[in-house]
């Protein structure tokens, strides 16, 4: 039996593999396939932003759409780089461009106050005017390390530190980050949003 297919409004690999992990139910597949533009991510929350990439991608897919739009938000930076960490240094910026720039931003704060966490909002739509959107979100929260490491995961992985497990988050393995991770939490919101 062929499993009904979403559309992940993403080209991110690191997010497609989280996904299909988290929903094996379903085949996530990306949207390169159908939109060949970037949602213009315009909103200042990330419910806002992940509407409008989950719209952007429904218009021309036809098909039901799963937007995520997540970053981090540090104590320390006034919750910032918050919708912004993606770009955090800039429009075509790397995560290491992104990594260095939030640890000179946290120079000289010493650990205790570099409390952080990361957020994800997920929001699934049915069509491009579905009026009532499902939406899930899940908060991670940690601590942003003095520098990167691990080799796992993406973004700012390797600078986020996981109390519990007294490591980055780059140093889980696929299974725990799932576990525990914003992105993990809110899919399994969204996994019981669709069972009911």
């Amino acid at each position: 039996m062929n499993k009904p297919t979403i559309v992940l409004s993403s080209n991110n690999k690191g997010k497609i593999k989280e996904i299909q992990a988290l929903l094996p139910d379903y085949t996530i597949i990306p949207q390169a396939g159908y939109v060949q533009t970037e949602a213009e991510e315009s909103g200042l929350t990330f419910v806002e932003n992940a509407l409008l990439k989950a719209r952007h991608a429904a218009r021309h897919c036809h098909l039901p759409v799963i937007a995520d739009d997540s970053g981090l938000a540090v104590d320390a930076l006034d919750g910032g780089p918050g919708i912004y960490s993606a770009r955090y240094a800039g429009a075509s910026s790397s995560d290491q461009d992104n990594n260095q720039k939030l640890l000179l931003k946290l120079a000289g704060i010493p650990f205790e106050e570099r409390t952080a966490r990361f957020i994800c909002v997920l929001v699934m739509l049915q069509h491009a005017a579905d009026p009532v959107p499902l939406i899930a979100q899940g908060v991670w929260v940690g601590k942003i390390l003095f520098h990167p490491q691990g080799a796992n995961g993406f973004g700012y992985d390797p600078l986020f530190w996981v109390p519990n497990y007294d490591c980055s988050s780059a140093e889980l393995a696929p299974e725990v980050k799932n576990a525990l991770s914003h992105r993990g939490q809110a899919l399994r919101q969204l996994s019981s949003l669709l069972n009911k």
